[in-house]
């Protein structure tokens, strides 16, 4: 006769413990600002399957930052690389600009396009926001893309590879940091959409995001000088102004033009807060020969 059933059930299989809240803002961060496959992200962050908890959108945003600054450090190996193979200085920054928009899925960029569609073809607020949400191209943003990658591409090759590294790096953590001080100014520009959805981030995220981007952009401009590179002594106030005054920019048209913020407007104020940085990277080491 065979043995009875035991009384008891088997003891369930042990749960791996919980991760701290912060893991899970950054994970989500990086779902956000990345095409990252998601099997890579899980070990930090647990799960990101089902609802997100109350705020997390919101919170994510302290570390867009860090994001960034992986961003710009994946654009700067492919410039390094290019560098090694001897390509022109051009070819290079192009090809760092393309290694960023494969990470990113050209997420900022297609903001920018849309912006510049909605914003230079629309007769009022209705029309703005309805032409933003067209998937097609116009002229516009055909031409704010051809604009954004030359300038930006444009003032990588004028810099030497080390320092353009560098640059890279804190340009991809000071343009995202900004963001979340646009998020916390503007008031979302419609019901539904990215903007709405992440809702206004807390005073304390806007602190972190900002003490994040400078320490990158500090670190990566530090370790510059101690390379011993032409630009030897490039101030961080000077590109962290930049920066900010290219988002308050984007803040002031978009407030003008719709009245508040979307998903489509952070992107183009990352787009111009990165140019912003670039370009004063440039100024500063032509200033430095």
């Amino acid at each position: 006769m065979p043995d009875a059933m035991p009384d008891t059930a088997p003891p369930p299989p042990p749960q791996s413990p919980a991760k701290p809240r912060w893991t899970q803002d950054a994970a989500l961060a990086l779902v956000f600002l990345t095409r990252l496959p998601l099997p890579a992200i899980a070990p930090l962050s647990g799960s990101l399957n089902g609802p997100l908890a109350e705020g997390a959108a919101a919170r994510a945003m302290g570390w867009f930052p860090l994001v960034g600054a992986l961003v710009g450090l994946a654009g700067g190996a492919a410039l390094a690389l290019a560098a090694a193979l001897n390509l022109p200085p051009l070819a290079g920054a192009l090809l760092a600009l393309a290694a960023t928009v494969r990470l990113t899925g050209g997420l900022h960029e297609d903001g920018a396009a849309d912006v510049a569609d909605g914003f230079g073809g629309g007769r009022d607020t209705a029309r703005k926001l309805e032409i933003m949400r067209d998937s097609r191209v116009g002229s516009y943003g055909v031409l704010a893309l051809v604009f954004s990658v030359a300038i930006r591409a444009a003032a990588l090759a004028a810099l030497p590879v080390p320092v353009a590294v560098a640059a890279l790096v804190a340009a991809g953590a000071l343009s995202r940091c900004a963001l979340t001080a646009l998020a916390l100014a503007l008031p979302p520009a419609r019901r539904d959409g990215l903007g709405a959805a992440q809702g206004r981030p807390a005073a304390s995220t806007v602190l972190l995001a900002l003490i994040l981007g400078l320490a990158v952009a500090g670190a990566a401009l530090w370790g510059i000088a101690r390379l011993g590179a032409d630009a030897v002594a490039l101030p961080l106030a000077a590109v962290f102004l930049a920066s900010l005054t290219a988002v308050w920019a984007m803040a002031a048209l978009a407030r003008r033009q719709i009245g508040g913020q979307t998903g489509d407007v952070f992107g183009a104020a990352q787009q111009l807060a990165e140019a912003a940085v670039l370009l004063t990277l440039a100024a500063l080491a032509g200033g430095a020969r």
